[in-house]
């Protein structure tokens, strides 16, 4: 069994940079008060993560232009990374409706988000930024590759599941 390069989940981490700590906490809030009054606490945590992992970059993007901006933004990009445009969802905002909660143009937020999206390399579905609720359901999350050949880990012998898991590649144990 090989690590797929993208399918590893990345260890969820909060640590922010003391000089950017400030930032990030007003971007957190920013995205926390929008995800708590409209969406959930699935996609506040995600935010929150994808806000420290931006904090930790260096230079640190957060430091550079509106945190409004950069916390509609974080919220745009996990929310593609997860359907949230798509009406047939649940919960599901427009772009327009996200970016109107945060008082901004649809433009503008999108054009950072596109590249917060291209900094991380993230993509529908991505494992990474996945819904904790949309897990069962992404086949991104279970693919594995066994002896070249791709597979599904749900639909493995019993000790491959175990040997992907013990590696951590996928997120439990399937039934």
């Amino acid at each position: 069994m090989s690590e797929p390069p993208n399918h590893n989940p990345e260890p969820r981490n909060l640590r922010v940079p003391a000089k950017i700590k400030p930032l990030f906490e007003v971007v957190a809030a920013r995205t926390d008060a929008v995800c708590n009054q409209h969406l959930n606490p699935e996609y506040a945590d995600l935010c929150r993560h994808l806000a420290a992992a931006l904090a930790r970059k260096r230079p640190s993007p957060l430091a550079q232009g509106d945190p409004n901006i950069w916390a509609c933004a974080i919220l745009y990009a996990i929310g593609k990374v997860n359907f949230l445009f798509d009406k047939t969802q649940k919960p599901h905002l427009t772009a327009a409706e996200l970016c109107s909660l945060f008082g901004l143009r649809q433009s503008t937020v999108s054009s950072k988000a596109a590249k917060i999206i291209k900094m991380f390399g993230m993509y529908q579905l991505d494992p990474r930024w996945c819904l904790p609720s949309l897990v069962p359901e992404n086949p991104m999350v279970w693919l594995i590759e066994v002896n070249g050949f791709l597979l599904d880990a749900r639909d493995a012998p019993r000790h491959i599941q175990e040997e992907a898991f013990r590696r951590g590649l996928i997120p439990y144990l399937p039934e």
